[in-house]
């Protein structure tokens, strides 16, 4: 039997498809909805809402910055509760089991089958349409430039994260990333995370090493502190702040 019931959305949600930017911008982390089939994972309310669930305000900048850069969005719809859409499908925590210190109860036990069901419906179909984008990049534009919205908590197992804003890359890939470390520091109010707080790990995370690295294309992703764009008024805040910053970069890569 399958996952999704036919009346459910699909796993992903493209915007301005036919953008005029050389950017495409993609979040996984997006939505925090979950399929029918598997009611709340044995989750209370509250859990469903944090950040275990989906990255806060993420997708809101991402919107926001679509519109501003006019550029394509690819947004994934269901939580990476039920599968991580930013994790190699055979990833030890592609589906999780416990997340933070919060136990998942509906994703213990699972069936092969169970697996299966979650990568062909959701995981599968949202890489694709990022490839098939990709893929279908119309001849004679400028080289897509592919950039991953994120967001993180301030504070992790108890740890406060001073960074307003992290920016992750490939050692072999710094070339977006320099050139917006140094339009940050510009700034001076910016406190920035150098492949903080997290860094991409090409043996675990799916979208920056496959499509970016694996392609040849710039890529970088970035990470948003959720307190800073859990407002509207912070995620237009950030999203004007990235779009200008992202439109100077665009005009001095080689």
């Amino acid at each position: 039997m399958g996952l999704l019931a036919a009346d459910e959305p699909p796993p992903f949600h493209v915007e301005r498809a036919r953008g005029a930017s050389p950017y495409l911008l993609v979040c996984e982390h997006a939505g925090k909805r979950l399929p029918r089939k598997l009611g709340d994972l044995g989750l209370g309310a509250v859990d469903l809402e944090r950040h275990i669930a989906w990255d806060i305000g993420a997708a809101a900048v991402a919107r926001e910055l679509s519109r501003r850069l006019d550029a394509t969005l690819i947004t994934q719809t269901y939580s990476r509760l039920v599968i991580d859409c930013n994790r190699l499908p055979e990833a030890p925590d592609a589906i999780p089991t416990i997340s933070e210190e919060t136990e998942i109860p509906g994703n213990h036990g699972l069936s092969r089958d169970d697996i299966d069901a979650r990568i062909r419906e959701i995981h599968r179909p949202y890489q694709a349409c990022i490839s098939d984008y990709l893929d279908g990049y119309i001849d004679g534009r400028e080289a897509p430039i592919l950039i991953d919205i994120h967001s993180f908590t301030p504070i992790y197992k108890g740890a406060a994260r001073p960074w307003h804003i992290g920016l992750l890359y490939g050692e072999e890939q710094r070339r977006l990333a320099d050139i917006l470390f140094g339009l940050i520091a510009e700034d001076g109010e910016i406190t920035v995370g150098d492949n903080q707080p997290y860094a991409v790990n090409f043996g675990v995370d799916y979208t920056i090493p496959v499509h970016g690295v694996g392609r040849g294309i710039v890529n970088l992703e970035i990470e948003i502190r959720q307190d800073l764009i859990d407002t509207e008024a912070g995620q237009e805040e950030w999203a004007a702040r990235l779009a200008g910053w992202l439109s100077v970069a665009q005009a001095r890569l080689p």
